[in-house]
């Protein structure tokens, strides 16, 4: 039998927009192709092409709305959001799950609430995904039991919103984009670990940063599609 979940690209609120038992039937054609597009709109900001990506977020929507699910919209969006927070966008209001908090699932409302950095009772911790759950508590070391390189840069923004991102999480946000190939968020934890090394008088190391932003800067633009 199929199994709809509020899953997504990352284990944000489960792991993806849906997933499917291997004896069940085909799933729907809209729940295939909201998923594609959510899939192709992370990894196009991510890389930096945000023209894709708002095109590839326009397409998930539409087809999400055909549910008539308020909830399935809402993860969208909360993943939408989600990949700001990873790549340091924390100025930018999460417009599209608030217009549908009223209809959200509370487990949706709280991993809204952690996205923006609001320090969470015990049991709104409790609903978060897993891997979130040490971040939301404040806990510096909870990088290391995350896999998911989207999930990981996630707990690292909220950590450095909420002013616990040691050097070490700076690092290791730095390290996960750079493996992805993800421009946008590997020059937001640059220019974080830059900041670093000018506060603390590091001129070698400051010097170093610059030359490796500007390299990544440089870089040739994604094929367009």
């Amino acid at each position: 039998m199929n199994t709809l979940l509020m899953k997504s690209a990352a284990p944000l609120l489960a792991a993806a927009l849906l997933a499917a038992c291997s004896s069940g039937p085909r799933p729907p054609d809209w729940q295939l192709e909201a998923k594609g597009s959510m899939d192709r709109s992370v990894a196009a900001y991510m890389e930096g092409n945000s023209r894709v990506e708002m095109a590839e977020l326009e397409r998930a929507r539409g087809q999400l709305t055909r549910s008539g699910r308020a909830e399935l919209l809402a993860t969208a969006e909360l993943l939408h959001c989600a990949t700001r927070v990873a790549s340091l966008v924390l100025d930018e209001p999460c417009t599209g799950f608030e217009k549908l908090r009223p209809d959200a699932t509370e487990a949706q409302r709280a991993y809204a609430d952690y996205l923006r950095g609001q320090a969470l009772p015990p049991q709104a911790i409790a609903l978060l995904p897993e891997t979130q759950r040490a971040a939301a508590a404040g806990n510096a070391g909870a990088l290391a039991g995350i896999n998911d390189p989207l999930s990981k840069l996630v707990a690292a923004g909220v950590l450095l919103q909420t002013g616990k991102a040691s050097p070490a999480v700076i690092r290791q946000a730095i390290d996960t984009a750079s493996a992805q190939g993800w421009r946008r968020p590997l020059l937001a934890w640059l220019g974080a670990e830059l900041r670093l090394a000018e506060q603390g008088g590091n001129t070698a190391e400051a010097d170093r940063l610059r030359r490796r932003i500007e390299l990544t800067q440089n870089a040739p633009a994604p094929a367009k599609p």
